[in-house]
């Protein structure tokens, strides 16, 4: 009489065989992100030294996002007033969090298309703020809020390939986008309109990024991404001189 065959135990490492380990070779200092951050305090102290925060006027004038301006035809400010802050509180909590994202998405998807996406997502939640709020409203959480519906779309999409072993850090990203909101309500420098055009377009554009922590990516895709990541060099060069003209 044969013997019944046992069944097999399960084990961590059998599970790591076939999903990739997600925070395995997570660069803990991602070079994109930090230096992203580092721009946005220069500007802060930039702000604060020029006394941009003491009114809605001056903060317009230093480029903040305000309907009629925008309407005027100073489209740079779509994308001048996601690198502005309302306070320092208002700065803190969005280096946070773009820390704790930038790690993950630029792990997730490189440098390049990471930069592409933190760009465009700032843009996507200016459009939609202009539209629903007159203004003025300054600040990057649009962009991060980007970065968060990025994350979520390919922990979705690729969930049966990808294991994320530290949970926590999806409840300190929903305390900072609980945080967001309620100073959306409360500040009022702070929009929640770009943060709903922010995740909505981060969201999109991480159905076309391709995961390069999960496969190389492409020539082609490669050819792809290089022209994006031109057209938002050549983005940010005509906000940069637009806002210095305007000053």
């Amino acid at each position: 009489m044969e013997e019944e065959e046992r069944p097999i135990k399960i084990t961590p490492d059998m599970v790591l065989s076939r999903r990739v380990d997600f925070e395995r070779r997570m660069h803990r200092w991602p070079p994109v992100t930090l230096a992203i951050i580092g721009v946005l305090a220069l500007i802060f102290v930039i702000e604060t030294a020029l006394k941009a925060l003491t009114s809605a006027e001056r903060l317009v004038a230093f480029g903040a996002l305000s309907r009629p301006e925008v309407f005027a035809g100073q489209y740079w400010r779509l994308e001048s007033a996601t690198w502005l802050h309302g306070g320092p509180e208002h700065l803190i909590s969005n280096a946070i969090a773009l820390y704790i994202l930038g790690m993950i998405c630029e792990h997730a998807f490189g440098g390049r298309q990471f930069f592409v996406l933190y760009v465009l997502s700032g843009v996507g939640g200016s459009i939609l703020s202009v539209l629903v709020n007159e203004g003025p409203s300054v600040g990057a959480s649009g962009a991060i809020f980007g970065l968060q519906g990025a994350a979520i779309v390919l922990f979705r999409r690729h969930r049966d390939r990808i294991l994320m072993r530290d949970r926590r850090i999806g409840v300190v990203l929903l305390g900072w986008a609980v945080y967001s909101i309620v100073t959306g309500w409360t500040s009022p420098f702070i929009d929640n309109g770009a943060h709903i055009g922010g995740v909505l377009t981060g969201a999109l554009i991480a159905r076309w990024l391709h995961p390069t922590v999960l496969d190389s990516m492409p020539s082609e895709r490669v050819r792809t991404v290089r022209l994006w990541l031109w057209f938002v060099i050549v983005l940010l060069g005509y906000t940069v001189a637009a806002w210095i003209r305007s000053a």
